[in-house]
């Protein structure tokens, strides 16, 4: 890349952050802040409610000293483990939060957690290494906390470090990332600040309180999706949500009567939205960064909020009706759910997440995913890793269920959290039809390659079919010969198998025995070898059926599905 484009690349990225970002991120960089060691005579609260069960995740601690994160199996023996070159950074961060402490059958695994937590004070000195770094300090903080409120005793020496960590974090906040990092570090304040009694506690009690008073209003939007657009990170801030309603509900003489009722109606807000980005077999729809086992599932998150009095029995997105079909439309996030008793389709027609915090995102404009007889068809990629050469691949357009033009990516994703350019949609409706809903939106996330470039896509469902009909033009351009080469994929889940029945028709099998017709009406198609990555550690080989757009003005391909 030439040094006029690197630069365009930078600017055309760090255009959009705000202020505080820029500034923060060299002071956090090269400001070294100083921890005080000298503790206080610390003072627990005493709880006034009860602690209800958090929702349990998987079992990451399999042996005394041997964790599995991220499907990777790894034993730590020695100090030096803890921040193993040789291992990823996630991995390792993942090693750091604890999870294992409030994981499933946690308590048949007591003593190593006993014998874990005291290691870990006695490895890990002060400021040093990968877990005082402020995200897996802030998660590590809330999962001791929670583990502590469950009724299990922190030695004198971890309680001591616990304090120390939040002392800490106060002052590595992480106002230069912003987002779900900045909520996870006032979670931890919050938790600490509560748990904790005395001055300095409520001092961080009030700060994690500022934080996430300030930030929740702009970080989740009017119709309840957390503003960074994927569906696992809603999961996990929904998560928090509800740990501070049960905080909120344990401590009621440390938090406020407004403040449990506020984070009552934002769960409420966002487990309405989550159940709407789910697909019927109870998972996250794979829009941006996303892969099952990370966050917890609609159905714990459910039943987790109903443990702390929330009614989730009479909630739900509103929805239209037409021709035994439902429509919910989360308007501000930009997803629109079409579903009756046999098919559900997740359509993307939102920006690819907040201008300044882009992170997360894929290149995934105008991507759907489809689910017939409750199991799934149609599929976006996933996110196996944040690092390594299958970051790029995984995060551009190539990778999911949409339009690609001239082999480039809609939006400008680069690096492993940076996107430079960006899709922007334009041009939604939604309509009821004889049949059922037609759905159309474009966007002009190609117009860097080429003035003027639109990409229109277009849903009509029924209750028997789908047809996605996509076209690629300008308007001052008369000869389609001038438009770049532009292909629709639509990628298949693995379990999915797929056979010819003649040019441009296949049939595609569903492993309980559906079938569905897979049927080009416009287009030239073929076959190619794809990925579908479920988790992080786990790449999987899929089919993806390849759609290359033709014509004489513009470019178009029209695809049916039809499952009747």
């Amino acid at each position: 890349m030439s040094s006029a484009k690197k630069a365009l690349l930078y600017w055309n990225t760090l255009r959009y952050l705000k202020p505080i970002q820029i500034y923060r991120r060299f002071w956090f960089r090269y400001y070294q802040p100083s921890l005080n060691c000298d503790l206080p005579k610390i003072h627990l609260s005493k709880p006034k409610g009860i602690w209800q069960r958090p929702v349990a995740h998987g079992q990451s601690l399999i042996d005394k000293n041997t964790f599995c994160f991220l499907n990777q199996t790894q034993e730590i023996i020695g100090g030096n483990g803890w921040n193993d070159p040789k291992m990823p950074k996630l991995w390792l961060y993942n090693l750091h939060y604890f999870d294992d402490l409030n994981a499933q059958k946690a308590s048949d695994r007591l003593e190593w957690h006993h014998q874990l937590i005291s290691r870990w004070v006695e490895e890990n000195p002060p400021t040093q290494g990968n877990g005082w770094e402020s995200y897996p300090s802030s998660l590590r903080m809330v999962n001791w906390i929670k583990w502590a409120l469950a009724g299990n005793k922190l030695g004198t020496a971890e309680i001591e470090s616990l304090y120390l960590q939040a002392r800490w974090l106060t002052s590595r906040v992480e106002w230069h990332l912003l987002g779900n990092h900045l909520l996870a570090n006032a979670k931890a304040l919050i938790f600490a600040g509560t748990f904790f009694d005395g001055d300095e506690p409520q001092g961080w009690l009030s700060l994690g309180k500022r934080i996430f008073e300030k930030q929740i209003p702009e970080q989740i939007l009017a119709d309840g999706v957390h503003f960074e657009r994927s569906p696992m990170y809603h999961a996990i801030i929904l998560e928090d949500v509800l740990d501070l309603v049960n905080l909120a509900q344990t401590f009621p003489d440390r938090l406020s009567a407004h403040f449990l009722a506020s984070m009552k109606a934002i769960a409420k807000t966002m487990l309405m939205a989550f159940e709407t980005l789910n697909h019927p077999d109870g998972k996250i729809s794979f829009f941006n960064d996303a892969a099952f086992g990370i966050a917890g599932s609609l159905s714990q998150l459910d039943s987790y909020a109903q443990s702390l009095g929330i009614d989730t029995k009479k909630m739900g997105i509103e929805r239209q009706q037409s021709n035994g079909l439902s429509l919910a439309h989360l308007h501000k996030a930009g997803y629109i759910r079409l579903e009756n008793s046999e098919v559900c389709a997740l359509l993307d027609v939102a920006e690819v997440g907040p201008d300044y915090l882009p992170g997360h995102a894929h290149a995934d404009t105008l991507s759907f995913e489809l689910s017939i007889f409750g199991e799934r068809l149609i599929v976006n990629g996933g996110t196996s890793t944040y690092a390594g050469a299958l970051r790029p691949y995984e995060r551009s357009t190539k990778a999911h269920s949409t339009v690609e033009i001239d082999g480039k990516d809609s939006s400008e994703v680069w690096g492993h959290f940076r996107v430079a350019n960006r899709a922007e949609p334009v041009d939604l409706s939604v309509a009821n039809t004889k049949q059922g809903f037609e759905i159309s939106c474009a966007h002009n996330g190609y117009q860097r390659l080429i003035s003027g470039l639109i990409h229109g896509r277009t849903w009509n469902m029924s209750a028997k079919a789908l047809v996605v009909s996509d076209r690629v033009y300008r308007d001052e351009v008369k000869n389609a010969k001038t438009l770049p080469r532009s292909v629709a994929r639509y990628i298949l889940h693995p379990s999915v198998r797929i056979s010819l029945v003649n040019i441009n028709h296949w049939e595609l099998q569903l492993p309980t025995q559906g079938l569905v017709q897979f049927i080009v009406h416009t287009g030239n198609a073929y076959l190619e070898k794809s990925t579908y990555s479920p988790e992080f550690g786990i790449s999987q080989e899929t089919q993806c059926v390849v759609v290359e757009l033709v014509g004489d003005s513009a470019l178009s391909s029209q695809v049916q599905l039809d499952w009747g």
